[in-house]
C-alpha cells in the first residue's frame, strides 16, 4: 500500500463527494462578485500580510476568484471541468480527488506565502501580493485537465463543442502555454503555475506504480496482448468489455479500457471501474 492507500483508510469518510461542483459553484460566485461588487474583491484574495493580521479567512477565500473575466469562457470552462473532474472522482474515488485538490490549494497558499517572506526579507518592505500578481485558481484547473490527460491521453473530446482533438495533444497545449507564461509572467504567476505543476507532479509519481514502466513488464505486456488478442472477441465483434459492468466499447465509444496488475488473471475494466473494483486473487 502506498501513503494514499493508509491516508484512504483512515480518513477516507471524511472525503467531500462532488468536489467540482463546489469548486464550480464558488468560481461563478465570485464571477458575479466581480462585476456587482467589484470593490469586495479586495477582501478575498490572498494577501499573506492580511491573514497575519487576523483576516484568516483569505487562506481560502481567493478560490473564488475565477480563472477568467469573459463570460463566455466562464461557461465552457465550467462545461468542460465538470465534466473532467466529475469523471476524475469516479476514476480515483471522492478520497483521492480530495487530495489532489486541497494539495494544490495548499501548494498555492503556501508558495505565496514564501513570496511574501522574500519580499519582506530581500527588499524590506511587506508587499502587499496583489500588487504584484492576482493568484486565482487557474492553474488548479490546469491541473485537474493534466491528471485527467495523463489518465486517458487518448480520449478525444470536442474543443468548444466543435473541433474533436485527443486530449494528450490538448495538454501539450496547456504546457507550452504554461511555460511560455512561467517564462513571460511575473512572480506571482510563476508561483501559480509551479505550485499547480508540483502538485501534478507529486501526486503522481508518488502514487503511481513505477515498475510497470520497466523493461520486463514491457515484454509481459506485448507477450500476454499476441497470445490473448485471438480470444479477445466479445459479442458483435467487441474486443474489450469490464469485467464489472459488462459494458464494450460498442456501448459507449469514449470508455478507456485497462487491465489491472493486482488482480490474478486477465481481468480488464472501463475506467469507471479500474480504481474501484475488488482485486481478484
Amino acid at each position: 500500500m502506498n501513503w494514499l492507500d493508509k491516508l484512504e483508510r483512515k480518513f477516507g469518510r471524511f472525503a467531500i463527494p462532488n468536489l467540482t461542483v463546489y469548486l464550480l459553484v464558488g468560481y461563478v460566485i465570485g464571477f458575479g462578485i466581480m462585476f456587482l461588487m467589484p470593490e469586495m474583491l479586495g477582501y478575498l484574495t490572498l494577501e499573506p500580510a492580511l491573514i497575519l493580521r487576523g483576516q484568516i479567512w483569505r487562506i481560502i477565500s481567493w478560490v473564488l476568484i475565477p480563472p477568467t473575466t469573459n463570460l463566455i469562457s466562464l461557461v465552457f470552462l465550467v462545461l468542460l471541468y465538470y465534466s473532467l473532474g466529475t469523471a476524475l472522482e469516479r476514476t480515483w474515488g471522492s478520497f483521492r480527488y480530495n487530495i489532489y485538490i486541497f494539495s494544490g490549494i495548499l501548494f498555492t497558499v503556501l508558495a505565496v506565502f514564501g513570496m511574501y517572506v522574500y519580499y519582506y526579507f530581500a527588499h524590506g518592505v511587506e508587499v502587499m501580493l496583489s500588487s504584484v500578481s492576482l493568484i486565482s485558481t487557474n492553474y488548479i484547473t490546469m491541473s485537474i485537465f493534466l491528471a485527467f490527460a495523463a489518465i486517458y491521453p487518448d480520449m478525444e473530446v470536442l474543443l468548444y463543442f466543435i473541433l474533436p482533438i485527443k486530449m494528450k495533444w490538448m495538454a501539450v497545449v496547456y504546457v507550452v502555454m504554461a511555460a511560455y507564461y512561467f517564462i513571460r509572467g511575473g512572480v506571482g504567476t510563476r508561483v501559480a503555475i509551479g505550485a499547480s505543476l508540483l502538485n501534478f507532479i507529486i501526486f503522481f509519481f508518488s502514487s503511481r506504480n513505477m515498475r510497470r514502466f520497466g523493461p520486463k513488464e514491457r515484454a509481459r505486456k506485448a507477450r500476454f496482448k499476441r497470445q490473448s488478442a485471438p480470444h479477445m472477441k466479445y459479442t458483435n465483434g467487441a474486443k474489450h468489455r469490464c469485467a464489472v459492468c459488462g459494458r464494450t466499447e460498442l456501448d459507449d465509444p469514449c470508455l478507456e479500457f485497462r487491465f489491472c496488475s493486482k488482480c490474478n488473471g486477465n481481468y480488464e475494466y472501463c475506467q469507471d471501474h479500474l480504481f474501484t473494483h475488488e482485486h481478484v486473487k
